[in-house]
């Protein structure tokens, strides 16, 4: 037994959830203190380098700001839409023509929704050239891929609803690409459509889709994705050598 906590607690997997071993000595217990999210919102040292703006070009603060702007207008939007074949395209055009600011409003949640994908691909792009997803960093690179296809899927799901032709023959296209994926490529189309052709229970399923399974898990996503950020101490690669005056302390 002893054998297999040992080997379970010295896996990458149980260190990377965990920076320290069992509290069962003073230095382990010091450092559940100094390593623990709720005690310390900042971690306790971090680098120099990290906290230069040119270094992560606020990508990620960017990434939610617009999950943000994206929650709100497209909550204030789901006011005045009705996910309906007969509806959803007139919903729209009433949205732009006859609600106050609705142009504004639905414009907004379109090109933010065009930004966050811009800023999710950047933002992996420079943890990945950075070295930021090295040990002991790699669950959070894990989260961080989960999340950029979860915004793809956002996109993807939220492209349908305005019900117009643009919208119709591009999900026609992606579903049909989806169905070529070998063995399980069929029941994925018919699980998105609800049949085998863009109908109402396509709409139906974007429409559940893109306002409240993708959505959510987002925000546990990002909520795991910061929290980790924290507690992993700073942004800086572990494994690049810096100078010994290179790190700020925090008291």
């Amino acid at each position: 037994m002893a054998n297999l906590i040992d080997s379970i607690t010295s896996s990458r997997v149980w260190k990377s959830f965990f920076r320290h071993g069992w509290p069962d000595d003073e230095l382990n217990r010091s450092l559940v203190m100094t390593t623990n999210i709720f005690f310390h919102l900042h971690p306790v040292k971090v680098s120099r380098r990290s906290i230069r703006a040119t270094y992560t070009w606020g990508l990620g603060v960017l990434a939610a700001i617009l999950f943000v702007v994206l929650a709100v207008t497209g909550t204030l939007i789901m006011f005045y839409y009705v996910p309906s074949t007969e509806l959803a395209y007139h919903n729209i055009i009433d949205l732009q023509t006859k609600v106050p600011y609705g142009q504004l409003m639905r414009n907004m949640h379109r090109w933010a929704a065009h930004g966050m994908v811009l800023i999710v691909v950047l933002h992996m792009a420079r943890v990945f050239y950075t070295g930021a997803y090295k040990p002991p960093r790699e669950f959070n690179w894990i989260v961080g891929v989960v999340l950029l296809l979860l915004t793809l899927g956002a996109s993807f799901t939220g492209y349908l609803l305005p019900w117009d032709q643009l919208s119709y023959w591009a999900i026609t296209v992606g579903t049909n690409i989806a169905g070529y994926t070998p063995l399980i490529g069929p029941k994925i189309r018919l699980m998105l459509l609800g049949g085998f052709e863009v109908g109402q229970n396509a709409l139906t399923r974007f429409y559940a889709l893109h306002i409240m399974v993708i959505p959510l898990l987002m925000t546990l996503l990002i909520s795991l994705h910061l929290w980790r950020v924290r507690k992993d101490g700073g942004l800086a690669a572990q494994n690049i050598p810096e100078r010994p005056d290179s790190r700020l302390e925090f008291q």
